[in-house]
């Protein structure tokens, strides 16, 4: 398990392969199934899976993400991309009180009702132009701008 989580440290937030997972971990790719399952109860990863009613929830997660971004830090062997952070830092915040999904045109789907797209201070709105309740989520903000939130206020959530 230590070995699977080091890989997913290494990686996140990615779209698992399970069978190159397995090959990469030497682990059955049945069992790397139920060990991302025992990583997410234990609160080591989140797997986030796609929103909306999908066979694809009974077999693999769409994203995989550390649970908090220390982790990042402290697991990961590679330069450490600081989107990665951003996002496992709003997920983190947001999903001790509410269903987060993968969205296909934004980062994130909050309780089905909001998307959110995370990024840094030049983060433009193109990506959620078309979509109610969609807020842009960006680092080095000060204070909230029209449509678009400081991440450090997602902070005061947990």
């Amino acid at each position: 398990m230590l070995q699977l989580l080091q890989i997913i440290s290494d990686q996140v937030p990615f779209k698992p392969n399970l069978v190159k997972l397995a090959e990469r971990s030497s682990i059955h790719r049945n069992t790397v199934l139920n060990y991302l399952f025992f990583l997410d109860q234990a609160k080591l990863i989140h797997l986030l899976y796609p929103y909306g009613n999908s066979i694809a929830l009974l077999q693999k997660p769409e994203k995989i993400y550390l649970e908090n971004p220390n982790l990042l830090y402290a697991l990961s062997t590679t330069q450490i991309n600081i989107g990665t952070v951003r996002e496992t830092f709003f997920l983190n915040q947001l999903k001790v009180r509410h269903n987060m999904f993968e969205g296909k045109a934004v980062d994130f789907i909050v309780d089905g009702d909001y998307y959110f797209e995370v990024g840094g201070s030049s983060k433009g709105s193109n990506q959620i132009k078309n979509l109610e309740n969609a807020y842009l989520v960006k680092d080095n903000l000060e204070y909230p701008i029209g449509n678009s939130i400081p991440l450090w206020l997602f902070g005061f959530l947990y």
